[in-house]
């Protein structure tokens, strides 16, 4: 029974696939994803092999719904495009801080680097930064105070050696 039923999908697969196949190709006007499809349809066939009354009918519909989800992947490509496209017009890319200003930031110890990323980098409010750094507001105010300070110190003295 096995052994039938094997040889009566081979004989249907060599003579269906190719005309599936090609079908395919002038419905999505690409080889490579006309082959995947024909070949899902004939996977989801053999699923349901002795289910299956129609098996060339059951073939193309199958196919079709796969090809239509294709274009629909491809319809929210576009629109993500579009969209990324337009912001990225709309909302250009902020000029990259000072490497030196960076530097220092990255040179501040922990509990004061935290709250300043947060803050000036990733434009959190204030009571934000407290809830996730797990501190009172008025800590994170000193902090931020305190970084500030220390930044406002090296620049100083950076421009100062730069004279």
């Amino acid at each position: 029974m096995k052994r039938s039923r094997e040889r009566a999908a081979a004989e249907l697969f060599a003579a269906l696939y190719p005309r599936l196949a090609g079908w395919c190709r002038r419905l999505v006007d690409d080889d490579e994803t006309a082959h995947e499809i024909a070949s899902e349809a004939f996977t989801r066939l053999w699923a349901r092999w002795t289910a299956v009354a129609e098996p060339q009918g059951f073939l193309y519909v199958t196919a079709a719904n796969l090809v239509r989800d294709h274009w629909r992947k491809l319809e929210r490509e576009r629109r993500a495009v579009r969209r990324a496209t337009v912001e990225a017009a709309v909302n250009p890319p902020a000029q990259p801080a000072d490497p030196s200003v960076r530097l220092l930031g990255q040179s501040l110890p922990d509990r004061l680097r935290v709250p300043i990323l947060l803050h000036y980098y990733a434009d959190m409010p204030i009571r934000e930064v407290s809830v996730l750094t797990g501190r009172k507001e008025g800590t994170v105010k000193a902090d931020l105070h305190a970084a500030r300070e220390l930044l406002r110190a090296h620049l100083g003295r950076s421009l100062d050696h730069a004279r």
